[in-house]
């Protein structure tokens, strides 16, 4: 993969803190395959969703993903807005179950999997961050993040894929 740039800069460079993170995330494979695809399918957009599961004290188990319109009309390429009305809808959806929202999932088309300066901006603390990098239409690598305990920058979370 050619790596933009902008990847090397200071400024994006700068959102990383290299120690990985205590906590694992654990995702089906269906639901991984379906996030991946659904990534794809919005090539060369940046597609966009949650991530619904449970936490628990050292992991995030995902049990499902599900795709959430990109509302961002003028950067849609490199830039999400997710929909508020659908995370609302989700949300209400998940009362009265054991399962929240504990995540969003995103794409980088043509672009690595890991976090920008943009992405920081819009961080909550708690969540599970899933990057899907997109190559020609293609998910070719899908990397997992969360806020280190400053808030300040991401860290890399083991991803494990379950059956």
């Amino acid at each position: 993969m050619q790596e933009p740039e902008r990847f090397k800069s200071p400024a994006y460079l700068g959102v990383l803190d290299a120690t990985p993170a205590t906590q694992v995330c654990r995702m089906n494979s269906q639901s991984l395959g379906q996030m991946q695809a659904d990534c794809a399918a919005g090539y060369p957009l940046e597609a966009c969703g949650l991530l619904i599961g449970r936490i628990a004290s050292e992991s995030w188990q995902i049990d499902e993903a599900r795709a959430v319109p990109n509302l961002n009309t003028q950067r849609a390429a490199d830039r999400f807005q997710l929909d508020p009305d659908a995370y609302r809808q989700i949300d209400s959806s998940l009362a009265g179950t054991d399962k929240e929202i504990i995540g969003i999932y995103h794409s980088h088309p043509d672009c690595p999997a890991r976090p920008s300066p943009t992405d920081l901006e819009g961080a909550w603390e708690g969540f599970a961050y899933i990057i899907v990098s997109i190559q020609q239409g293609e998910a070719t690598e899908t990397l997992c993040w969360a806020l280190n305990g400053h808030g300040d920058k991401f860290q890399p979370v083991t991803l494990k894929e379950i059956a």
